[in-house]
This record gives C-alpha cells, structure tokens and sequence, in this order.
C-alpha cells in the first residue's frame, strides 16, 4: 500500500524536526517535503502534489489561512489540517472555510495527533471536542441569522473592510492594497479573513463576486 505523501509548513524548524520524526515512525506516512512560510508551501504543494499537508497557522510572509486558500484551489483533493498555539476562533472559522479539514492546537500528544490526522484522511473533521463545539455553536449561530447576511453584506463590513474588498476586487494583490491604504500587508490580511467570515465564503474571488452582485463595490 502506498505511503501517505506529508508536507510540513512551519516556520518554526525544531517543532518540524520533530513533527517529521513523528510522521517518519509511521508505517503509512511519509515526509516528502518542508515549508517555513506560507509562499514556500504553496509552491512545494504544487511542485510535491502531497496526500496531506500539515499547516502552521502563523507564519511569515503568507500566513496559513492564505497558503490554505491557494492549495486547496490548486490541490483540492489535498487534505490540509491546520496547527496553532493558539485557540483563535476566528482564525478557526476562517481555516475551515477555506478548505482546511482540521484544526489542532500544538499541545497535543503525538498520538492523539496521528489518530486526528488520519481520521483527516478518512474524510472526518480533525478537532478537538472544545473546538468541535465552538464550530457547531457558530453553525448554530449562522443558522438563527439565515441567509440574509450576505444579502446584508453593507450594513456588516467596516468602512475599511470595503475599501480592501474594493481593491482586492479589482484584482490588487495583498501588498499592492496594504501600500494603496498605507496599512501593513498583516492588517490587510486580517481584513480579508474577516470579510470572507462575514460574508459567508471561502475566497476573495467568491467575496468580490458577491460584491459585484450587491453593489458593495
């Protein structure tokens, strides 16, 4: 049987030394490639083409919530479970809507991992019961609003958030926006994530497109 092809996006080099030692034990897993940024793991994604791709929230340059976005796009069929120090909602939200199939926090067991990730592979989400309940409590949430919030996209985004969408539906990269508003390009990234959860969608292209169809630029 064919070993699972695994990718790790980490910036941080000793957690993926030892996160590549743990999938190396494994009789079914296997590390074809590494990643310190966000931009370097979507070129391996496409270059490697990995079963799974084990992804760091935080990282420098492209963080991972974009890195999900554009591998998915690319890779659909890539499972990507995400990993955090941090217990981020809206980070969590945001990962899921872009296609990740997982969110787990770093503090936990290797072998709680590996059950996690291959239940990933099997087509289950990997989380954690906290995390699980806070994902159910916002469907729940999203549910009693009904499907006017994106009708109502206007009165939810920021001043702010529709000048980025403004641009980024023009086309304008990351950066070329972040220098157009005199913002940070980590400012226009976060605007992003909150306007693809506000607006209920997976990427810039689905929330300009919607946009367009309601005159929010």
């Amino acid at each position: 049987m064919a070993k699972v092809r695994v990718l790790l996006a980490d910036d941080h080099a000793l957690f993926r030394e030892g996160l590549a030692g743990i999938i190396a034990a494994q009789p079914d897993m296997e590390v074809v490639g590494e990643a310190r940024d966000g931009l370097e793991a979507v070129v391996k994604a496409r270059e490697l083409q990995p079963d799974l791709v084990l992804m760091d929230v935080q990282m420098p340059g492209m963080d991972g919530l974009e890195a999900t976005l554009q591998i998915k796009r690319a890779l659909p069929r890539t499972t990507i479970v995400m990993l955090t120090v941090r217990d981020d909602d809206d980070k969590l939200l945001a990962a899921l809507k872009g296609g990740a199939q997982g969110y787990l926090l770093k503090d936990i067991r290797s072998r709680d991992l590996l059950e996690m990730l291959r239940a990933a592979l099997r087509g289950e989400a990997a989380l954690n019961p906290r995390l699980a309940g806070r994902v159910l409590a916002e469907f729940r949430r999203m549910s009693r609003q009904g499907p006017s919030l994106a009708a109502e996209g206007e009165e939810v985004l920021s001043r702010r958030e529709r000048e980025v969408l403004e641009l980024a539906a023009r086309g304008l990269t990351d950066k070329e926006i972040a220098e157009a508003l005199v913002i940070s390009l980590y400012t226009v990234k976060s605007h992003i994530r909150s306007i693809l959860a506000k607006l209920q969608v997976s990427s810039r292209q689905e929330a300009a497109r919607l946009a367009r169809q309601k005159g929010l630029v």
